[in-house]
């Protein structure tokens, strides 16, 4: 079981279940929302549960998906699609430690150029 929260608190959740090697997304709406790219595991949306709620809030930044945040402290925690059964979690969020290692980078192709990606893991474009 894992558990995380947002920085204030006031959001607070447990995984209870799988959670995918996670990715480092560079696609312009996650810069934006985050301050740079965001790293974030994937995990079916029954294995999350939360012990703390009260602030989450969810914006719409595209037609095919939502984006869950702490309204207090600003904390982006999650990305949902609209058509799956699956929800990505912020790694940033999880309590240490995770036992979790990064395994690729995506959107690159929409990176800032601010930076480079001096790793070996795989990049996807999109």
């Amino acid at each position: 079981m894992q558990t995380g929260s947002c920085l204030c608190g006031a959001v607070a959740f447990t995984i209870d279940g799988e959670l995918s090697p996670p990715s480092a997304c560079h696609c312009g709406q996650c810069r934006k929302q985050s301050g740079h790219y965001w790293s974030s595991t994937v995990t079916h949306q029954d294995n999350l549960s939360f012990t703390a709620s009260d602030t989450l809030r969810w914006f719409r930044a595209s037609d095919i998906a939502r984006r869950g945040f702490c309204s207090d402290c600003g904390s982006f925690l999650f990305w949902q699609h609209n058509d799956e059964d699956t929800i990505s979690i912020s790694m940033g969020a999880f309590d240490t430690p995770t036992g979790l290692n990064l395994a690729r980078h995506i959107f690159v192709a929409d990176k800032g150029d601010y930076y480079d990606i001096t790793d070996d893991l795989p990049q996807r474009a999109q």
